[in-house]
């Protein structure tokens, strides 16, 4: 595969760092180089350093040998910061009598039978919420000032809690951001990282907007060292970081507002299985990112999907993001055998270290690739393109173990682990598609991730889509979506303007002309080329007295936002005044040109070697064949095996496979 680059002297580089792997993608005189190395869970920036030593053939990057490029980077490390609970201590500076808010939320009941529901506690202690006078109205009148003498102790107060960090989220700032400036103006005298709302989130809803600062707040320290280490260690002339959005983000950008990063690796994915799919000409398509610790999975109906209703580990946050659904299932998750004797998989996963028992690094648990490679799916030989073996051998003891728990053969407790983990991932694919009014036979299943490959026809097969899609280099996906995405920079305001309101329309289009300016000149000060920007507008609207909104262009806004509540609620109010609640002007720089250089045509049938599979309780002879060796048009059946350096593709009996012009394996029924 060869790509040819906008500029060909720039060279790129992806990185996109998971649970299990650090994948990258180098794009150097339009041709791309790949690689992967295990991930450095203790210190996840050492993976990142190794591997671009390592694609760049180098042993240092201040060495002579070194050449400029452009860094890419996709991280997880703001999400397991998040789910681990190991960010910094954070001080609430909010309104006096307000310091609850983040802790009432909006009184969800997350686990709606149970007698005592239980929840997360919030990321700050209650001692650790300051409250000070001082408060402005939802018009952006004041209707208390601040108290001078109180913001004077303010710096005292934060350094005498021991912060490390610092959150300021006060009562409608949205409409007037003057107190929260005030604020931040007296906390910036400790000289500790400060996260305010208005410049996250300058939009109503305070609670959201408060738990969005908090959380920024909290991940703050740790990403900024980590960033900064990645900025000044790996030798790059410039750094960019994946966006929850689909965009990228200057470095500098994703240290102060890093909260922008917590789906940073799965937003990769999506991008680059559109960009995949769109190229083999589907426009609808559902992605399947099957990675060594969890599964993605996102619906496209022709477009990625973005919503502002993201949950992290418990903590709401109102950022764009692509809607992503995760379930924590992946090729490293654990098997088990629970208490009332049923078998189990994840979500806790083998990770990088020691990783799944066939790597032979000390793991003693079974996992979903153990299976895989007892049952002859994933052979031996077919590690990273055959650079490693496996070893099947040492799971059959442990694997022992599950089958005596259960009472069946290992071939049946490997079968059963792969059926689990099936159902876990079906029912995530149709949490995005049937439960959203979708029917998948509409769509197309693209999957990657490294173990994807080995469970999409199945998955296929039971959501009842009439065919799965493949790319190359299918393990690294991610990271080369992110050279295909965008520059994107986002503002917001909230308005609360309704058509009956006077001089609504002459506002709206003010607001949004001067939010278009603020995000094109934030993107010329991070150097875009003006020629290069576009800029589209949206607005959040509603009917008055109603609590949620839908989002719509702003041209001819109510017309839209009446046709897409008839589309999505069956029935429209053409009577009821339409409010805008929050305005959008989003301004993108485009990605570099990725043109793919096509398969040639085949000329009979690629070189192909048989292995022993389990399928079904039976032992099946199956076709091994080596992807690089597939040509255009070759129609091969199941039972098939292909292998290649990023991940392994398992056509069960019954299924075809056939390569198209761009290298994409298509995969349907017989």
């Amino acid at each position: 595969m060869s790509s040819e680059p906008q500029e060909a002297s720039t060279v790129l580089l992806a990185v996109d760092t998971g649970g299990t792997f650090t994948d990258l993608v180098l794009l150097r005189e339009g041709q791309i180089r790949t690689l992967k190395v295990p991930s450095t869970p203790g210190d996840p920036a050492q993976a990142v350093l190794d591997g671009i030593l390592e694609i760049f053939g180098i042993t240092e990057m201040a060495s002579q040998e070194a050449e400029p490029f452009t860094l890419l980077h996709g991280s997880t490390v703001a999400t397991n910061t998040l789910l681990e609970r190991r960010g910094a201590k954070v001080l609430l500076v909010t309104n006096r009598g307000f310091e609850d808010v983040i802790e009432i939320g909006r009184q969800n009941r997350p686990q709606l039978y149970a007698l005592v529901g239980w929840r997360l506690p919030p990321l700050v202690a209650r001692d650790d919420r300051l409250g000070i006078s001082g408060r402005i109205g939802p018009q952006g009148e004041e209707i208390e000032p601040l108290d001078r003498e109180e913001l004077g102790r303010l710096a005292i107060n934060i350094q005498e809690h021991g912060a490390e960090t610092v959150a300021i989220s006060l009562l409608h700032s949205y409409a007037n951001d003057a107190h929260e400036r005030a604020v931040a103006e007296a906390a910036e005298a400790t000289g500790l990282p400060l996260s305010v709302s208005v410049d996250l989130v300058p939009e109503f809803r305070e609670y959201e907007r408060t738990s969005t600062t908090v959380v920024n707040a909290y991940v703050a320290p740790i990403m900024s060292q980590y960033l900064g280490r990645i900025s000044e260690e790996a030798g790059a002339t410039h750094v960019r970081i994946m966006g929850s959005n689909g965009g990228v983000l200057p470095v500098e950008r994703a240290k102060r507002e890093p909260v922008h990063t917590v789906l940073s690796g799965p937003a990769g994915g999506v991008i680059g299985a559109l960009t995949w799919a769109r190229r083999s000409g589907r426009e609808r398509i559902i992605s399947f990112d099957m990675g060594g610790t969890s599964t993605d999975v996102s619906l496209c109906p022709g477009r990625p999907l973005r919503t502002r209703e993201l949950e992290i580990a418990g903590q709401p946050t109102a950022i764009p993001v692509l809607d992503i659904h995760t379930v924590g299932a992946g090729g490293g998750s654990f098997a088990r055998v629970d208490a009332g004797g049923a078998l189990r998989v994840g979500p806790q996963s083998a990770g990088a270290d020691p990783g799944p028992i066939c790597y032979g690094r000390g793991g003693s648990k079974v996992t979903v690739t153990d299976a895989h490679v007892w049952l002859g799916r994933l052979p031996t030989s077919a590690f990273l393109g055959g650079a490693k073996a496996l070893d099947q051998h040492a799971i059959r003891e442990p694997l022992g173990t599950t089958a005596a728990a259960l009472g069946a053969s290992l071939e049946q407790t490997a079968e059963g682990i792969l059926a689990v983990a099936d159902t876990a991932m079906e029912r995530a694919l149709r949490v995005i598609s049937v439960e959203r009014g979708y029917d998948p036979a509409d769509f197309t299943i693209v999957a990657f991730g490294g173990a994807g490959g080995l469970h999409v026809a199945e998955l296929t097969e039971r959501l009842g889509a009439h065919e799965a899609l493949i790319p190359p280099d299918p393990g690294l996906l991610s990271a080369y979506g992110m050279l295909a995405s965008p520059v994107t920079r986002e503002t917001a305001r909230t308005v609360l303007q309704a058509t009956n309101d006077a001089g609504t329309e002459s506002y709206i289009e003010e607001v949004l002309e001067a939010l278009a300016l603020q995000a094109w000149t934030e993107m010329l000060e991070e150097g875009a080329n003006p020629d290069d920007l576009s800029t589209e507008l949206w607005i959040d609207a509603r009917y008055r007295g109603q609590s949620f909104e839908l989002m719509v262009r702003a041209e001819n806004w109510v017309r839209r936002f009446h046709d897409l509540h008839e589309e999505r609620y069956g029935y429209r109010r053409e009577a009821t005044p339409v409010e805008a609640v929050t305005l959008r002007a989003v301004v993108t720089a485009p990605a570099p040109t990725l043109a793919v250089q096509k398969l040639a045509a085949a000329e009979g049938l690629p070189p192909i070697h048989s292995t022993s599979v389990v399928y079904g309780d039976r032992e099946l002879e199956a076709v091994l064949v080596s992807r690089s060796d597939l040509r255009a048009e070759q129609v091969l059946e199941g039972p098939l095996i292909i292998q290649e350096y990023s991940g392994t593709t398992w056509v069960p009996p019954g299924w075809v496979m056939k390569p198209d012009h761009w290298g994409c394996l298509q995969l349907t029924r017989r």
